[in-house]
C-alpha cells in the first residue's frame, strides 16, 4: 500500500465497530465530547473518527454522528485533496504540508500534543471555500488502546484579518511615504504657508498611522517615539483647537484651564495628544448633553499633569476594569480601546503615569502627568 505521508491502513468494519462502541461507553471521552464548546473529533490509531460533538456536527451539516464514522479529518471535511490518493486523507501529495496531519502523525509518533495551524481548501457543493484551523492533537490510551483528541478552532477571520491589516498598512505606509517626500519636494521649491501645513499634515498622518498600527498589534517596543520639546500651553491650544468644532462637544460645554506656569516638556506630541483627546471623549461622553468638562493643567514639583473632569462617577464595579483592553459598557464591536490606549500610550511608550479618581461627590477626573517639565519659557 503506497503513501506519500503517513500510514495508509485503515481499521476493519468489525475493528471500528469495536472502538466506536467502546468510545461512547466511557465516561473520560463522553464527559469531553459533553463539555468542550469547540470542535472535537476522537480518532483511532489509523486517524478514522469514532466519536465527536455536537459542535462538529453542526459544523459539518450532520444529524447522524454515523455519517462521519470511519472518516478521516480531511475526509469529513471535504478536503479537495482527500481523493487525490487512493488511500485517502493522509496519503496525498499535499498531506506532507498539511496543518492537520502533521499534528496528528507528529503527536502518535512523539506521543506528545501537537498544534498546527491548517490551511483547508474544502469542496462546499458546487463552489470552493478556504478554512483555516487551528488544530490540536492530543495523543490518548483507553484500554490499551491508541487514540487520538482533534480539537479544531475556526480561525479563518482572524487570519483574514490579519492579512488585510498587513496589506492595508503596506499599502498605506507605502503611499504616505511618498506624500511626505511629495511634500518634501514642495518646500525645497520654495517655502509658503500651504507648503508647510501639507508637510506637517503629511507628518502627522505617518505618525498616525503607527499609532494605529501599535494598537492593533500591542507592539509597544516596536513603536518609535517622535521626541520634541513642547510648553503646557502648545498641548492646551492643540488640545483646545481639536475640540472647537467637534460633532461630539457640540452639546456639551468644554472649559480650559492651565493653571501651570509655561513650562516645557520633552513628549511624542501625536501620543500626547491622543491620550487627552481619549479623555475628553470620554468625558463627553459620559456628561451627556448640556453637560460640563473641564481640561486643566498644573505644574507639581518637575511634572506637569493634564486632568480631564466631568461630573458623573463611575460605578465600583466598572472601575475595576477600566483600563482592561477589550472590556466596555458599550455593546457595539470594536469599544475598549479608548482607555486601555491611555494606559498603553501613555505609560509604556511616553513614561509618564496615567490614573483616574472618581466618586459620587466629586465626580471624575483622569489624569496624565508627565515627569520632567525643567524649565519656563521665555
Amino acid at each position: 500500500m503506497s503513501t506519500y505521508f503517513a500510514a495508509p491502513h485503515r481499521s476493519s468494519e468489525s475493528e471500528l465497530a469495536l472502538e466506536i462502541g467502546f468510545v461512547s461507553r466511557n465516561p473520560v471521552v463522553t464527559g469531553l465530547l459533553n463539555s468542550i464548546g469547540g470542535l472535537l473529533a476522537v480518532l483511532d490509531a489509523n486517524r478514522q473518527i469514532v466519536a465527536l460533538n455536537d459542535s462538529f456536527m453542526r459544523m459539518l451539516g450532520v444529524e447522524d454522528p454515523a455519517e462521519a464514522f470511519g472518516l478521516r479529518p480531511g475526509e469529513v471535511l471535504n478536503c479537495v485533496h482527500a481523493e487525490d490518493a487512493p488511500h485517502g486523507c493522509g496519503t496525498t501529495e499535499y498531506c506532507s504540508t498539511c496543518g492537520a496531519a502533521v499534528a496528528i502523525v507528529a503527536s502518535l509518533s512523539e506521543n506528545r500534543p501537537v498544534e498546527r495551524l491548517c490551511a483547508l481548501s474544502r469542496n462546499n457543493g458546487e463552489r470552493q471555500s478556504d478554512l483555516a484551523l487551528l488544530v490540536r492533537s492530543q495523543p490518548i490510551d483507553l484500554d490499551d488502546k491508541r487514540y487520538i483528541l482533534l480539537f479544531l478552532r475556526d480561525v479563518t477571520r482572524e487570519q483574514q484579518r490579519a492579512a488585510l491589516e498587513r496589506t492595508f498598512f503596506h499599502d498605506i505606509s507605502n503611499m504616505v511615504g511618498m506624500l511626505v517626500g511629495a511634500s518634501e519636494l514642495l518646500l525645497s521649491q520654495g517655502e509658503s504657508r500651504l507648503a508647510l501645513n501639507i508637510h506637517q499634515a503629511s507628518l502627522r498622518l505617518r505618525r498616525e498611522i503607527s499609532i494605529q498600527r501599535l494598537l492593533l498589534q500591542n507592539s509597544a517596543h516596536d513603536y518609535q517615539p517622535h521626541w520634541e520639546r513642547v510648553s503646557t500651553q502648545d498641548v492646551m491650544d492643540d488640545l483646545e483647537a481639536l475640540f472647537a468644532g467637534h460633532p461630539l462637544a457640540r452639546d456639551t460645554e468644554i472649559r480650559f484651564s492651565n493653571r501651570a506656569p509655561d513650562v516645557e516638556m520633552t513628549t511624542d506630541t501625536s501620543l500626547m495628544g491622543r491620550v487627552l483627546s481619549n479623555m475628553v471623549i470620554n468625558a463627553v461622553e459620559a456628561t451627556g448633553s448640556r453637560g460640563t468638562v473641564e481640561i486643566s493643567a498644573e505644574q507639581r514639583d518637575s511634572d506637569v499633569v493634564f486632568s480631564v473632569w466631568n461630573a458623573q462617577s463611575i460605578p465600583p464595579d466598572i472601575q475595576r476594569r477600566v483600563f482592561q483592553r477589550n472590556f466596555s459598557t458599550k455593546s457595539e464591536p470594536g469599544r475598549g480601546v479608548g482607555t486601555y490606549s491611555m494606559k498603553l500610550l501613555g505609560e509604556e511608550i511616553l513614561g509618564g503615569q496615567v490614573g483616574y479618581t472618581s466618586n459620587p461627590d466629586a465626580g471624575t477626573t483622569f489624569t496624565m502627568t508627565v515627569p520632567g517639565a525643567v524649565a519656563e519659557t521665555d
